[in-house]
């Protein structure tokens, strides 16, 4: 591997000191051999953390859908392994009914426990967050409980929410998060943390914390303007606005938005569909995809542009390469085993 980046044009050795930022990490992120250029090795870019060593899943998609075994953590969060034709997605299900899907201790440690267990699974390719209340998705912090923390109590827990939101920001896998309710304060802060954002268009999000006279903490100031752009998110986050899903799409927060089905999981079966989507194509490509993608966004064009090369490099000498190629010499879909 370290031939194979070393032989690329030298762009990457001819960085500006000063503006090339990479995080040392990423690299043990690929996974354990796959390493990037000497030149890039040690620079910084932004908080991202990428080194949990995550390997792709082995196999395609099986002919069928369906549900397997229920991964039961507590009944407040719900994780689904989908099966047959929908095997690599991975359903995360807020069911916290009597507290609007609020962010309690109890959900935080459920979420960080699922979230622990999912980034090392070889066999996930792609992550829903939903919701399994009609009509919320996740209204924020529980205020019941917050009001009965002490001052010294409020930071840490936060801190804690923010981790865990940060976590979800960096698993290596696509993550998508299918708002069919209420999405407020962290509720949108943990929607902001996944890669791409559906909603129905009966869904209201906002970041409503100036009404409480504090500010987003799990991540919603710094994730929002890079989302809507600057002037906008700060329009909305002092004005506290709440915008349903044909405003949502129209700013950027949204990918897409749909009119709600009888059932009301319309965004959830979109974001299945999506899912289905990526299910083909190569699990090494997805991740460093992802990570050129995301390391790329923190940094100069040239310093990006690097990173793209590097990651570039990590998929030269897989065998999904080569399968790809064999199976468009051959007229048939590819079966890429994550290798």
């Amino acid at each position: 591997m370290a031939a194979a980046v070393a032989a690329g044009p030298g762009a990457l050795g001819s960085l500006h000191a000063g503006g090339a930022r990479l995080v040392a990490a990423c690299s043990a992120w690929l996974c354990s051999g796959l390493r990037l250029p000497r030149s890039l090795a040690g620079r910084r870019v932004g908080p991202a953390i990428w080194a949990q060593g995550w390997v792709p899943a082995a196999g395609g998609p099986a002919p069928k859908r369906g549900y397997s075994s229920e991964m039961k953590t507590e009944d407040e969060l719900r994780v689904r392994h989908l099966e047959e034709e929908n095997r690599g997605i991975v359903v995360l299900g807020i069911n916290r009914a009597y507290g609007k899907n609020s962010l309690s201790k109890n959900l935080i440690k459920m979420l960080s426990k699922a979230v622990d267990a999912l980034k090392s699974d070889k066999k996930v390719r792609t992550i829903i967050i939903r919701s399994e209340v009609p009509g919320i998705f996740c209204a924020g912090a529980d205020l019941k409980e917050r009001a009965k923390m002490s001052s010294s109590e409020v930071g840490p827990f936060v801190s804690k929410i923010r981790a865990v939101i940060n976590d979800i920001a960096n698993l290596p896998v696509p993550t998508i998060a299918a708002i069919d309710g209420l999405a407020l304060g962290g509720g949108l802060e943990l929607a902001l943390a996944c890669d791409i954002r559906v909603a129905a268009s009966s869904a209201k999000m906002g970041l409503v914390e100036t009404k409480l006279a504090i500010i987003p903490g799990g991540g919603g100031t710094q994730r929002l303007p890079r989302a809507i752009g600057m002037s906008l998110a700060k329009e909305l986050i002092f004005s506290a606005r709440v915008l349903d899903g044909q405003e949502a799409k129209a700013v950027g927060l949204i990918s897409h938005v749909l009119e709600q089905n009888q059932e009301g999981d319309a965004a959830y079966r979109k974001a299945l569909d999506l899912a289905r989507e990526f299910l083909p194509q190569g699990p090494v490509a997805m991740r460093v995809a992802k990570l050129a993608i995301n390391q790329g966004m923190e940094v100069d064009l040239v310093t990006g542009l690097a990173i793209e090369e590097a990651c570039y490099a990590q998929t030269i000498p897989t065998k999904d390469r080569l399968e790809g190629l064999l199976a468009f010499k051959e007229k048939r879909p590819p079966r890429y085993k994550g290798e």
